[in-house]
């Protein structure tokens, strides 16, 4: 058996691996080794993208992925099932509708974006 320590994603794990199958041999022992100090989280990003008009009902992105086409512009008349915009994940092809009557009073991506899961794509009035 040989200690490791592992990090992952700025944690430290101490793991204990088995040599399996050869003859053994001793291995030179080095001297213990301080694990190394963790890089500082990174900042979370601000998102350039402006969250819709306030009061608006905001048709979000179900899952992340990529905005292959938005279908309606500002202005636009909506009734609840319209076809809104389309996302790609997982090499598939996601319809997004509008689940309430109004007007796009904002879209908020455009083709090609990436965007998470809960981003607002297009706000209805």
């Amino acid at each position: 058996m040989r200690k490791f320590n592992i990090t992952v994603n700025g944690k430290t794990y101490e793991v204990d691996v088995e040599e399996v199958g050869g003859v053994p041999t001793a291995a030179p022992v080095a001297a213990p080794v301080a694990a190394p100090k963790a890089a500082p989280a990174a900042a979370p990003k601000a998102s350039p993208k402006p969250s819709g008009t306030m009061g608006a009902n905001k048709i979000t992105a179900p899952m992340p992925g990529t905005v292959v086409s938005i279908k309606v512009n500002v202005g636009d008349k909506v009734e609840s099932g319209t076809l809104v915009a389309v996302l790609e994940a997982m090499k598939m092809e996601n319809e997004i509708f509008a689940g309430v009557d109004g007007v796009v009073a904002s879209i908020n991506a455009a083709a090609g974006d990436s965007v998470n899961t809960g981003d607002v794509l297009v706000s209805v009035n």
